[in-house]
């Protein structure tokens, strides 16, 4: 199979219809990471997700659909809180979890008696998402546990050869997964932390939860359980109080002919430069180290036989996102499966 990269035009619009008609798997631009779509209808297309990615059988998926689609039929009640987030944030980087009516496949949900809808603000999704006119199942394109794709090629690089189509709208300007956030109860529970932060969502609902996964439980959400968004590398994890024993690490691996590299915040990544370390730069804010993250952990792995994150102090906003998928990264996560 050949693997096109193609601008949204009408051709490849049209091209893209078509397969997801047929059943077949077509990536998309979005302005979190880049998505790995296919009819949320059919039982083969989903299964086609999970196969292409490796996924594992009880993580769901989101469905995606444009500005304009009704997803009254799809839903079994919205509390009210709900259409007041819809209005504030969408299309934009919130995923809802609603009680499902069972119009899509049961494999997108996993089972469960909910569905996640995402309603994306980038161009080139919208587009994608009009053209095919029906709710689109897509998790992160990118081999599952791996790092997310941002660009184009980080797709092409996962699934060349494997997928027919990839809908390039340029790199994506967030950069972390969206928001993923329970709306079946009596106030808002973020399941996943994004973009779209905590205290954004309580200033409109008045109030919203945050969840914690037991030990052993299902999956609610995508991104809830095993080791997620790792370079094809060795990894370390400190923070900057053993930054001594961190660089003593780095001096092993140079030592022994590898080719280390830091992963950190601005000041730091700075100051290790100037003392001649190999740093890679994260930013000084939560929105540079969503925006940074993925495209610096695909640049390591290229080159790097050891990355070593330090990781940063910032928190609060968007960092609760960031530090979900920073630790994650590096396996430091005590949920996982």
């Amino acid at each position: 199979m050949i693997t096109q990269i193609a601008r949204a035009d009408a051709r490849s619009l049209a091209y893209a219809k078509e397969l997801i008609f047929k059943g077949e798997a077509v990536a998309f631009h979005t302005e979190t990471v880049y998505g790995l779509g296919a009819d949320a209808g059919k039982d083969d297309a989903v299964r086609r997700i999970f196969s292409l990615k490796g996924r594992p059988a009880d993580n769901p998926l989101i469905a995606h659909v444009h500005a304009d689609y009704d997803i009254s039929p799809l839903i079994d009640r919205e509390p009210s809180y709900a259409g007041k987030l819809r209005r504030a944030f969408l299309p934009g980087p919130l995923t809802m979890v609603y009680p499902s009516t069972g119009k899509v496949s049961p494999l997108v949900s996993c089972g469960l008696n909910t569905l996640a809808i995402r309603v994306p603000s980038s161009p080139t999704a919208q587009a994608f998402l009009r053209a095919v006119n029906l709710p689109v199942a897509a998790p992160s394109a990118n081999r599952s546990k791996h790092v997310s794709p941002v660009t184009a090629e980080h797709v092409y690089d996962d699934f060349a050869g494997e997928i027919p189509l990839i809908l390039d709208g340029g790199a994506c300007a967030g950069g972390i997964e969206s928001t993923v956030l329970d709306c079946t109860g009596e106030i808002p529970v973020i399941l996943r932390a994004g973009l779209v932060t905590r205290e954004q969502i309580a200033s409109v609902a008045g109030e919203c939860g945050v969840y914690v996964k037991k030990a052993g439980e299902k999956p609610k959400s995508p991104g809830m359980a095993y080791k997620h968004y790792a370079p094809r590398c060795k990894t370390a994890y400190y923070t900057e109080e053993s930054l001594g024993e961190a660089e003593a690490c780095y001096l092993r691996e140079q030592a022994a002919g590898g080719a280390p590299c830091f992963l950190c915040g601005s000041g730091l990544a700075e100051a290790l430069a100037a003392r001649g370390f190999h740093a890679l730069d994260l930013g000084g804010t939560g929105e540079e180290m969503a925006q940074k993250l993925y495209l610096e952990l695909r640049r390591a792995e290229r080159t790097a036989t050891l990355l070593i994150a330090i990781e940063p102090k910032l928190r609060g906003g968007v960092m609760d996102g960031v530090m979900n998928r920073f630790t994650r990264a590096f396996g430091r996560n005590t949920d996982e499966a």
